[in-house]
Order: structure tokens, then C-alpha cells, then sequence
């Protein structure tokens, strides 16, 4: 299936592989088809790239990457709702924004998807031990790379 994107033009993705979120995505209700693009070889990051909106799209990581004992509570009406048998079935998510020179992540809004089923869903959490601005690293500013290059 073709989908037209503001950042990358128009792109082929497997229908077969498009992400559903029921309630959509915080402050995102109405969108709630995306594809997940990969933007190279071997990627840390991704586009969660709406299907219906070209302009919205959301940079999204495995949280695990940068905070390997992160882990969320998903309850048994969680399973139901994203059609997964168990929490191993799951691939967690969560989205990257830049703040004050570094890359941030919202770990308290993760994103759980049903790897077989596709279907997904944005947890809220309140553990007072992650933020919504978790620091994953500084973002080299265009002049010190010209410097050194």
C-alpha cells in the first residue's frame, strides 16, 4: 500500500503490517493507523508514521536500548484489548522528542504493540520513577559536527 509522508514522500508499506490504536494516541485521537519505518540498516529509532495524515509522525525507540530494566505493568484487560495471549507477545515503545539538546523519552506514555495481532495501545503510567522527559543522549549541534569534520 502506498502512503504519502511530509518527510520522506510517498512509501510503500505492507498493509498487512499497518499498527492500530483503538483510542489512537494521546492528544491524537483520530489517527489511529501507522506504519513503523525503519530509516536505516540498523536502526535505534524509527518514524511511527500516521497512514492517514502525511504531516504526523512520531520518532519512536525500544525503550530497553537506553533503560534496560524498564519494564510496565500491562493488565489482563490490556491482553484483550491489544488480542495477545501474553505480555511476551508484546513490543514496547515509546516516543522521542528533543528537549534542550537532547533526545528525550516519554517513558510514563509507552506505547504497547501486539506483535501478531498489531493492535496497540498508549499505557499511562504514574511510577514516580521514570518522567515523560527520560534523557537518552545529547544531540551534536550542526556546527560542532562541521568543526570536526
Amino acid at each position: 500500500m502506498l502512503i504519502e509522508t511530509t518527510r520522506f514522500g510517498t512509501l510503500e508499506v505492507d498493509g498487512t503490517k499497518i499498527i492500530h490504536f483503538k483510542d489512537g494516541i494521546l492528544g491524537f485521537p483520530e489517527h489511529r493507523r501507522y506504519a513503523l519505518i525503519q530509516t536505516s540498516p540498523d536502526p535505534v529509532f524509527f518514524w511511527l508514521q500516521s497512514v492517514d495524515d502525511p504531516s504526523l509522525a512520531f520518532i519512536v525507540c525500544d525503550p530497553q536500548a537506553f533503560v534496560p530494566d524498564y519494564q510496565i505493568p500491562i493488565r489482563q484487560d490490556d491482553l484483550q484489548t491489544l488480542e495477545m495471549d501474553d505480555v511476551s507477545d508484546s513490543q514496547v515503545l515509546v516516543i522521542v522528542n528533543r528537549v534542550d539538546g537532547y533526545l528525550v523519552a516519554n517513558l510514563l506514555g509507552p506505547l504497547v504493540v501486539g506483535a501478531q495481532s498489531l493492535q496497540a495501545r498508549q499505557m499511562v503510567l504514574s511510577d514516580r520513577k521514570h518522567s515523560t522527559r527520560h534523557r537518552l543522549m545529547p544531540i551534536e549541534s550542526p556546527a560542532a559536527v562541521s568543526k570536526t569534520a
